[in-house]
């Protein structure tokens, strides 16, 4: 695709996500970006996306699925921002299009691990699209910068990454979908996919089994739709053995909304450590021979970022990085590939595994067991 080309967007889910994309692809207008159709079947989604649409004066043609906006020929990229439970069908159906389109997909990449698994096999037959899936914490600025420490070799081999988030409880999202682990994946896929990506990503290494304990102890338990309570976990502890013989620990709690930051990093190598708070956006390393003293304090910034949004300018980096990706189509891959999906659903897999058995559970066997 040319430089200068514009390019032409289309969102399939226009819920809280879709239309923060809807925004983010707004302030990247100045960049040759248009988004010119959605697809969702919820009368007041669609409401809602039109409304945004026409404030930035983008007309858009709306479909209520997403068969009808692919076979419109409309759009060169579809950002897929419907529920998770959606995904395998919507991507399968992108992927075995006669036209190509990029694909920009909302974390989990699936709910399932046999899920992902075939959408990978069908995206190695279509080398004419790519597909970038959203783990954009990885661009917060303060993760960034922490990232950025680590791979620079200054706090020398990681052993220990410990990401807490302490935070508020799951939004209500249309017709309450995302009160089902059947629906979501569960809360270690849909929610804590980020920090097992951010855990490979700071370690190194791949996961080789993981331990947690966790359960639904506060929030949701008076609520009931259908007949049916909701059976989401509200906290957990996970622990997850490297490849490389690095540890993580992953500390959650969604009902923890009296804290000053929502999420908290600390990665420790051989010779230093560094910490990166999130949003106070501050980040903090020091070596172990330089001691308490040595300690230096950074306030991480990005000036590229046009846009704040939900995810502290993460979502619109995102974009940036994946028009970039699609304009060099070719000689770039995407930031976020279909692996790094993949892998961070089966850790979620694995450790909500690991709840139900109460016992370590091995990578291999969370595949093994989905056909993989």
């Amino acid at each position: 695709m040319a430089v200068n080309e514009t390019v032409k967007y289309g969102i399939i889910g226009v819920g809280m996500m879709g239309r923060e994309h809807l925004i983010n692809l707004h302030h990247l207008r100045t960049q040759g970006v248009v988004v010119v159709c959605i697809a969702d079947p919820h009368l007041p989604s669609q409401q809602l996306a039109l409304e945004l649409a026409q404030s930035f004066d983008w007309p858009l043609k709306v479909f209520s699925g997403h068969q009808e906006l692919l076979d419109s020929g409309l759009c060169d990229v579809v950002v897929v921002s419907s529920p998770n439970m959606t995904h395998y069908l919507i991507l399968m159906d992108i992927l075995n299009h006669p036209k190509p389109h990029h694909v920009l997909v909302e974390k989990p990449l699936c709910t399932t691990v046999a899920d992902c698994r075939k959408v990978v096999n069908a995206a190695r037959k279509r080398p004419d699209m790519l597909v970038q899936v959203g783990l954009e914490y990885r661009y917060m600025p303060p993760v960034a910068k922490l990232i950025e420490i680590v791979k620079g070799g200054t706090l020398g081999q990681v052993k220990m990454v410990a990401i807490r988030e302490h935070r508020f409880p799951f939004l209500i999202k249309v017709n309450n979908w995302n009160r089902f682990n059947s629906n979501t994946g569960g809360t270690l896929v849909e929610k804590c996919c980020h920090f097992f990506d951010l855990m490979r990503l700071f370690a190194g290494a791949n996961p080789v089994r993981m331990m947690a304990s966790g359960a639904m102890d506060v929030n949701h338990k008076d609520e009931i739709y259908d007949g049916k309570v909701p059976d989401i976990i509200d906290n957990a502890y996970v622990i997850v053995e490297f490849d490389n013989g690095a540890r993580g620990m992953l500390d959650l709690c969604m009902f923890a909304e009296g804290s000053k930051n929502e999420q908290e990093i600390s990665v420790v190598g051989h010779t230093g450590k560094g910490e990166a708070f999130v949003p106070e956006s501050i980040v903090r390393f020091g070596s172990r021979m330089e001691g308490r003293d040595g300690v230096q304090t950074l306030k991480a910034e990005n000036r590229l970022i046009k846009y704040e949004g939900l995810h502290h300018g993460s979502s619109y980096l995102e974009h940036l990085n994946f028009l970039s990706a699609i304009r060099v189509k070719g000689a770039k891959t995407p930031a976020v590939d279909l692996n790094d999906g993949l892998i961070s659903v089966a850790m979620g897999v694995g450790a909500q595994l690991s709840i139900q058995k109460g016992r370590f559970v091995n990578i291999e066997e969370v595949l093994d067991e989905h056909n993989c």
